[in-house]
């Protein structure tokens, strides 16, 4: 249940944040915004100021901001109110107010960067070689488990610190460690490991099979310390990790469309609701610190997502807009709001297939 509501909540803030992107932007330009929503489905709770209806709505897997004109219609094209409609306004205005959304959920990536560097970070010193002196408490962490591995059945678990495995010393170097797990294959190694600040022994048998050629117990390792920066250092540091993931996740979307057209996608490594929920719980259980990195990095995803040219994605909408204004005329109102309800058709529809998927996997 924990997971549940920290998953609704982080959701919750990410729709906010995205919604509230285009809900400014279409005020800094007199558009009319008739509604803002975080969720679908029937209202839990709403009330109006202005012009513009609040609400939050029972299904939390999204939101909305109803700008005027955005679906044109015969009002918001020629309508008495149609100066204030999007679908009017000069197209540079439109582009903004659409990708306000995207960039308000990279910048909110941004800021949470700046804070988990400012409050200290578990980090790996790759990539920040340059404050190496500002690394402190020094550890191997276990970074990954493998399902069904001797580490998974002996209940190793991510985010554990290794002690001691037999007579190693968990100070020592990961590359001594996996030696000497690979030295002692087939016989019980008795592993000392740190879970939330207690003790645990665990005794695990390296197998074959996991990695070519050796033992080993399917685990992960990173020699990870705490490292804290000034603020104005947090800032440039956290825009440049905002930056870096921003293009590591771009390459990445891009390589799983490709393979898609190429047959050779693995549906498997996509995770729906339930999955994502998983994640953020798996984040939450390891601190406060990891919660703030996996909500950026699922802020950075979102922003990313809605970059794609496909129609109801804010990418889709934009597309419309380069076509109006290399065309120089307006894209017929029927065909746009077709185009839009079967994008978002069958948005919904990939949602409810991925979700099936994770409960599938839940179940296994």
């Amino acid at each position: 249940m924990a997971t549940v509501i920290i998953f609704l909540i982080v959701l919750a803030v990410l729709i906010f944040v995205h919604e509230l992107g285009h809900f400014l932007a279409a005020k800094l330009f007199g558009i009319r915004v008739d509604a803002f929503a975080v969720g679908f489905g029937p209202k839990i709770i709403s009330w109006k100021r202005g012009e513009t209806v609040y609400s939050l709505r029972l299904i939390p897997f999204g939101g909305y901001v109803k700008i005027f004109g955005e679906n044109p219609d015969t009002a918001s094209i020629s309508g008495p109110d149609s100066k204030r409609s999007i679908a009017n306004k000069p197209r540079w205005q439109q582009a903004i107010v659409l990708v306000a959304g995207i960039t308000f959920n990279f910048i909110f990536a941004w800021l949470l960067y700046i804070t988990i560097f400012t409050a200290g970070v578990t980090a790996t010193t790759d990539g920040f070689e340059q404050y190496a002196n500002q690394f402190t408490n020094s550890r191997i962490m276990i970074t990954q488990i493998l399902p069904g591995s001797p580490a998974d059945k002996a209940d190793i678990r991510v985010g554990d610190i290794i002690s001691s495995i037999g007579n190693v010393n968990g100070n020592d170097t990961v590359e001594n460690i996996q030696q000497f797990i690979n030295s002692k294959g087939g016989n019980t190694i008795g592993m000392r490991l740190i879970r939330n600040n207690e003790s645990k022994n665990i005794d695990v048998i390296p197998v074959q099979g996991i990695v070519e050629n050796k033992y080993a117990i399917g685990i992960a390792m990173q020699n990870v310390a705490n490292l804290k920066l000034p603020f104005f250092t947090a800032i440039y540091e956290g825009l440049h990790y905002t930056v870096i993931m921003i293009k590591d996740t771009a390459v990445s979307l891009f390589s799983f469309f490709s393979n898609i057209f190429q047959g050779t996608a693995n549906f498997a490594d996509v995770a729906g609701p339930i999955g994502i929920a998983g994640i953020i719980g798996n984040a939450a259980e390891l601190g406060f610190t990891y919660l703030m990195m996996i909500t950026a990095i699922i802020s950075i995803n979102l922003g990313i997502i809605n970059l794609i040219p496909f129609p109801a994605l804010d990418g889709g909408r934009i597309l419309f807009v380069a076509i109006e204004g290399i065309i120089r005329r307006r894209i017929p109102e029927k065909f746009f709001n077709i185009v839009n309800t079967v994008g978002f058709t069958l948005l919904m529809a990939l949602m409810v297939l991925v979700t099936y998927k994770d409960i599938v996997k839940l179940f296994k």
